[in-house]
């Protein structure tokens, strides 16, 4: 089935799982990391999402929990994933029920935000396997549920963002509690000293694995520069939305939660499919609206940074940054929420005057200059020259036409007045 590759190492259940789900060909990361994991070693692997960094490190531990089978006691589980968000730990436990789909190995899925008591339900059910967010593990290892004495694989996983979500207690709270004799596998996208230190607690002689680290693949992601004023951008993305019906899923990134509602509410008045995600939102709502955009229900799904990592929807057409993120390394991770699984996407940014230093940050960081787009009706000549980009000599959008360049350098207000423009196919080179 999987001759000559390391699935073919799997126990046969597990392989036509995975051949059920599409798989035939390991990512770099799964081929790198899994002859290791299969063997037993600890692990520190520097990858983006995106890479399939969690079959790469599933499929070894199911593969372990299927050949050394053991009596189940309830509330204290063989392997411990922990998660920085609700999002990824559901993303997560997904895929290990379609991983599991022919082998007995229950497993739970633990969170904030919701109640506890269908979590607990699957607990009692004998979870071999718990993918868990550290504030409901602790609460629920303060009540006596949960145990994590008899774990024999964990997976600390986007170190790097539970460092920035202040979880570093918790996580060190966490392990103290696990057996000294430990598979133990750390994930983080980057390596800074902060999360080199935290790995050289976890892990014991590990085996190293680095799939594009600080410097994240983005040249599959068709970027572009949008000069705007700022009271213009949600005009400026109604029209780019209604004037591109072939954006099927879109994610539109958003600063702050408030901004996020602002942009679903004006997506909603011009009749487009929408839904704001963001801190606020209760568990319920979040999953609604993750589960809408995922069946193509929803078209247009706003967030803040909380979306930005780990969340691995199929097929998105297009990425917008309304504003710039202050982090950089945060614009790697939500452009890179298109272009996934070696297709093809497009990010679009939406640039105010206010935004040079984020803009040159961000390409120092991508060791990219990201090209501008002037073609489109409320380019905004003030804030190009204020960011210091129009005599850079930059290449041009392939979508841009050099007869439109002039017709479009002259500065229009609101979008009702250029919505009936013909305008360039940003999906097309």
């Amino acid at each position: 089935m999987f001759e000559g590759n390391i699935f073919g190492k799997l126990d046969q259940q597990l392989q036509h799982a995975i051949t059920d789900a599409g798989y035939k060909v390991p990512t770099p990361i799964q081929e790198q990391a899994m002859p290791y994991l299969l063997d037993g070693r600890d692990l520190i692997g520097c990858a983006q999402t995106g890479t399939g960094k969690t079959a790469a490190f599933m499929l070894p531990i199911l593969n372990h929990l299927v050949k050394v089978r053991k009596p189940r006691h309830i509330g204290h589980p063989r392997a411990l994933v922990l998660s920085p968000t609700r999002e990824l730990a559901a993303q997560t436990a997904e895929n290990v029920k379609k991983y599991s789909k022919y082998v007995n190995l229950p497993f739970a899925c633990v969170f904030g935000g919701v109640s506890q008591f269908g979590q607990v339900k699957d607990i009692k059910k004998g979870a071999e396997t718990v993918i868990a967010c550290p504030g409901r593990l602790i609460d629920l290892m303060t009540q006596g549920i949960l145990f994590l004495d008899q774990v024999e694989c964990f997976v600390l996983d986007e170190a790097d963002r539970m460092l920035d979500m202040g979880f570093l207690p918790d996580i060190k709270r966490i392990i103290s509690k696990l057996p000294k004799a430990r598979q133990s596998l750390f994930f983080s996208a980057t390596m800074s000293p902060q999360i080199r230190n935290l790995a050289g607690e976890l892990v014991r002689d590990p085996a190293m694995v680095t799939i594009s680290p600080e410097t994240p693949t983005v040249e599959k992601i068709n970027q572009k520069v949008m000069f705007v004023e700022k009271s213009q951008k949600d005009a400026l993305l109604i029209h780019l939305l209604k004037t591109h019906p072939e954006w099927t899923k879109v994610i539109v990134f958003t600063k702050m939660r408030h901004g996020a509602d602002r942009v679903n509410k004006k997506l909603f008045r011009e009749h487009i499919p929408g839904a704001a995600i963001h801190s606020d939102k209760t568990q319920n709502q979040r999953t609604r609206a993750l589960e809408g955009f995922r069946k193509g229900e929803v078209r247009v799904l706003v967030a803040t940074d909380i979306a930005s990592r780990g969340i691995d929807v199929p097929d998105v057409s297009c990425v917008v940054n309304m504003e710039l993120p202050l982090e950089t390394e945060s614009y790697v991770h939500r452009i890179g929420r298109t272009a996934r699984a070696g297709e093809s996407g497009a990010a679009i940014s939406l640039v105010s005057g206010d935004e040079r230093t984020q803009l040159k940050a961000i390409e120092r960081f991508i060791k990219k200059t990201i090209p501008v787009d002037r073609d489109h009706p409320l380019h905004d000549e003030f804030a190009e020259k204020k960011t210091g980009k129009q005599n850079d000599g930059l290449p041009q959008a392939p979508w841009v036409h050099p007869a439109n360049r002039n017709r479009t350098n002259k500065k229009r207000n609101g979008h009702k007045s250029f919505l009936g423009r013909r305008q360039p196919d940003f999906g097309q080179k």
